[in-house]
């Protein structure tokens, strides 16, 4: 079984070559995310790339191969089905479960999520909208579009938030921005770079970075 620091590596840097559009992830942005050196990424990529999980091109970058892309959802899977499973049957908000599932997620075994897969009916999204990787590893992502990029006067559905620390979350929920929410888009402030949304009772004027941090499909 892979180490938790193989582990987090194959993850990490599945995650930041979506944010790159599938190229190469910088090994300098590998040390930011996992907090640790670039001497100590670059020694573990050779260690990845000898265990043909990444290909490692120095001063270039890192990407998966096919093997490291499998593991990589795995543990995506793991991740997100336990913050479902901690949302639902422990009512933990969406605000605590992700770093509780940061220390679950190495710790149970593949056939431990199938069955909270089963038992929890198979979700296809975790509490902050991340589509959950199947089984048999495929990955559905419908389309969506930013709140930033929504016009006044356009409904909107909210589908997910990809920033998912504890201080945005609870500011969005404090301001009626919740998962599923029905709400409108007010206006759009171009010069003071906000957008004014109404989601419910409630009335925000997001910062441009903000709002694109909330994905929404148009009603």
């Amino acid at each position: 079984m892979p180490s938790l620091t193989v582990e987090n590596y194959v993850k990490a840097i599945y995650q930041l070559g979506l944010d790159r559009g599938g190229g190469a992830v910088a090994t300098g942005q590998l040390a930011t995310a996992l907090a640790v050196s670039p001497g100590t990424v670059t020694s573990m990529l050779k260690t990845l790339s000898e265990s043909a999980l990444v290909e490692y091109m120095p001063y270039t970058g890192v990407s998966l191969t096919a093997a490291g892309q499998v593991l990589a959802l795995r543990v995506i899977r793991r991740h997100r089905l336990i913050e479902v499973f901690l949302a639902r049957t422990l009512e933990m908000s969406w605000d605590e479960v992700h770093e509780e599932a940061e220390h679950m997620e190495h710790a149970v075994s593949d056939l431990l999520i199938d069955r909270i897969d089963k038992f929890l009916g198979y979700p296809s999204v975790d509490p902050h909208g991340d589509p959950i990787p199947r089984a048999d590893g495929t990955l559905l992502n419908p389309p969506t579009t930013s709140l930033a990029e929504t016009m006044p006067g356009q409904r909107f559905k909210i589908t997910r938030v990809v920033d998912q620390s504890p201080e945005f979350l609870r500011f969005l929920t404090n301001s009626g921005i919740t998962l599923d929410a029905l709400g409108t888009t007010v206006a759009k402030k171009q010069e003071a770079g906000l957008v004014v949304v109404r989601v419910g009772d409630h009335e925000t004027s997001l910062g441009m970075p903000a709002a694109g941090k909330i994905q929404v499909v148009e009603l």
